[in-house]
């Protein structure tokens, strides 16, 4: 039913610019910048995520993950993006709009990861903001849904910051860093006034 679906067909490879950043899909070509700042940040990441697999930081892992990337985006399913400086296109981090929920729901979740040298500086605010015009205006989503560890204080700021709402605990939600966690949960919807130049 048309009434449930984008008012145009689904972007394919979407290419997302604010002020100072890019948000795009990833490329075979970001392996190498990809695999330093993942492994640079590991030590700030672990308590954030999920374990790791052994192979994680492969060539050959990184190729299915563009790979799988190009594909929900395609289906619909998930957009899965990169954060470059948009200047330098330095590779800053990465967001995913995932879990796409299409027919009465028309709702996704967000997650999102920065690199350790570039956080704090408001790259994730500023990559937050542009996601959520991006769901609401080109996905036409009703409802961006988030969730963080009760004790991600960077993380619950960033959501508040950027118009989330809290909206209740969900016990052993996620399996992070390999133990079931309790979790927040925070949405954002498209009738929402949020913070900064959004509409």
């Amino acid at each position: 039913m048309a009434l449930f679906r984008f008012s145009t067909e689904p972007p394919t490879r979407p290419l997302l610019r604010t002020q100072n950043l890019i948000l795009r899909a990833p490329q075979a070509t970001d392996y190498a910048a990809w695999a330093v700042l993942r492994m640079e940040s590991r030590a700030f990441l672990t308590p954030w995520e999920p374990v790791w697999n052994e192979d994680d930081l492969t060539r050959t892992s990184f190729r299915l993950r563009v790979k799988r990337a190009a594909r929900e985006i395609a289906a619909d399913e998930a957009y899965s993006l990169f954060i470059l400086d948009a200047r330098s296109e330095t590779l800053l981090g990465g967001l995913t709009l995932g879990l796409v929920r299409r027919g009465v729901a028309q709702a996704c979740t967000l997650g999102y990861w920065m690199g350790e040298r570039h956080a704090g500086k408001g790259h994730m605010t500023e990559a937050v903001r542009g996601a959520l015009r991006f769901a609401f205006q080109d996905l036409a989503l009703h409802r961006v849904e988030a969730a963080c560890l009760p004790n991600n204080e960077a993380s619950r700021r960033l959501l508040e910051r950027v118009g989330f709402h809290q909206e209740g605990l969900a016990r052993a939600y996620l399996r992070i860093n390999g133990n079931w966690a309790d979790h927040l949960l925070y949405a954002a919807l498209a009738s929402d006034r949020l913070p900064g130049e959004f509409r």
